[in-house]
């Protein structure tokens, strides 16, 4: 028999715009990280690999769906080699303090996304004139 809220959440993924998926699969890194330092705080090292692998898997899921022709692309491909880079540290030295750092500056991430999918095409155009012009001067 089918799990009623398996089937929910295999059509909600199914169903989201690309920046939806964006935006859950960051709030899903800040998730599995916060678990993993839990975990290593509690000396569950185990459990703590198992979030970490899965906040890694998030990141290469958003590094594969980079679109390299968008000029941000290359800033954002840098962020997830960066983040990737400090949780596999951690995962195998067990030191926290660097995890715990990028933490924010994910949470950032979706936050931004959050309000660019809030926005209309007109107002993404009309921010991205107002950036050229800022660059220009």
């Amino acid at each position: 028999m089918v799990n009623p809220y398996s089937q929910y959440k295999k059509q909600s993924v199914t169903t989201m715009t690309p920046v939806e998926v964006v935006i859950k699969l960051y709030s899903e890194i800040e998730r599995q990280l916060a678990i993993g330092i839990d975990f290593i705080e509690k000396k569950n090292f185990a459990k703590s690999n198992e979030a970490f692998i899965k906040a890694e898997d998030c990141i290469d899921a958003l590094r594969e769906a980079l679109d390299m022709s968008v000029p941000i692309s290359k800033n954002l491909e840098d962020l997830y080699v960066f983040f990737y880079k400090v949780i596999v540290k951690a995962n195998v030295s067990k030191e926290l303090d660097e995890v715990k750092k990028i933490i924010p500056m994910i949470g950032e991430l979706r936050d931004a996304f959050t309000q660019i999918s809030q926005m209309t095409r007109e107002e993404i155009e009309a921010q991205e004139k107002a950036n050229q012009k800022k660059s220009l001067f």
